[in-house]
């Protein structure tokens, strides 16, 4: 049984879920439409219910709810919507966050101006599918609130998305990719080679680096030690390869397992010269 703290939209609601205490909001066509505060209600088969969180943990809900217009909640869930058809399952806890977002997003592109994301081609390599997503996204929020947001802002959407499927926070994830982004950077002005995105082993080289610095946050390390193999026959791939290393570690202030060195090397070394390994 829920009881209703608000009406959205003729599509949506606030309420308080009796037996479990916790405040959800339900979205469906038409599932607001004559429905008033206080009223008690049963399930609502069809109905999505969303899991809510604050970006402070001691922030009400209603008062973010009510500081968001519902236009930008109704998108958000259209958007993971669009996720599960490829994902599946997605946190439904990324609603107000990427709600509240939207809404920045649409402020911003109504008074034309704009946050550079300078990530936003690493993102789109990075998380793909997301990117994706955060494309059809991006119609939606047009459909729905007549706002056209930039492709930047795509960027900073797919990170939302990419938090709905994992345990990294959008500043996490954020973080990771500009450690990412200066890592390739590195490698580039090392070899003074600009490399092309839409390599294969671009791709790999950037999902590598990725994992390298998840598995550095978690402590882990690979099993795969490739160091010898690399110094007898690619020294100057491994001394980069060392130097990324380096610079990830001191970055993260977390020790990178000396092993990561010759299999980033090994990476580094199909983006330089496809033909050697």
């Amino acid at each position: 049984m829920y009881r209703i703290i608000k009406v959205l939209n003729n599509n949506g609601i606030l309420v308080y879920h009796n037996e479990t205490g916790r405040e959800l909001i339900l979205m469906g066509n038409g599932i607001g439409f004559g429905k008033k505060p206080t009223q008690q209600i049963e399930s609502v088969p069809g109905a999505k219910v969303y899991s809510l969180v604050t970006r402070r943990k001691q922030q009400s809900v209603l008062k973010v709810v009510n500081g968001i217009h519902p236009s930008f909640i109704e998108a958000s869930g259209r958007i993971i919507e669009e996720a599960e058809k490829v994902f599946k399952e997605v946190n439904h806890e990324i609603l107000l966050p990427m709600a509240d977002h939207i809404a920045l997003a649409a402020k911003r592109a109504k008074e034309n101006r704009q946050i550079p994301n300078p990530f936003t081609p690493d993102i789109r390599v990075l998380f793909s599918k997301e990117y994706a997503v955060a494309m059809r996204g991006r119609d939606i929020i047009k459909e729905m609130t007549g706002y056209a947001i930039s492709d930047d802002e795509v960027g900073f959407l797919t990170l939302h998305i990419h938090a709905g499927l994992s345990d990294e926070q959008v500043s996490v994830a954020l973080d990771t990719t500009r450690i990412i982004n200066e890592g390739i950077r590195m490698i580039e002005h090392e070899f003074r080679q600009k490399f092309s995105e839409d390599s294969l082993a671009y791709t790999r080289l950037m999902s590598h680096l990725y994992y390298m610095v998840a598995r550095a946050r978690n402590g882990e390390s690979t099993n795969v030690d490739f160091n010898d193999f690399i110094f007898s026959n690619y020294p100057e791939t491994g001394r980069v390869a060392e130097k990324v290393c380096t610079y990830m570690s001191e970055t993260l202030k977390m020790p990178v397992g000396k092993e990561e060195i010759g299999f980033l090397a090994i990476h580094i070394q199909r983006v330089i010269s496809p033909e050697t390994l």
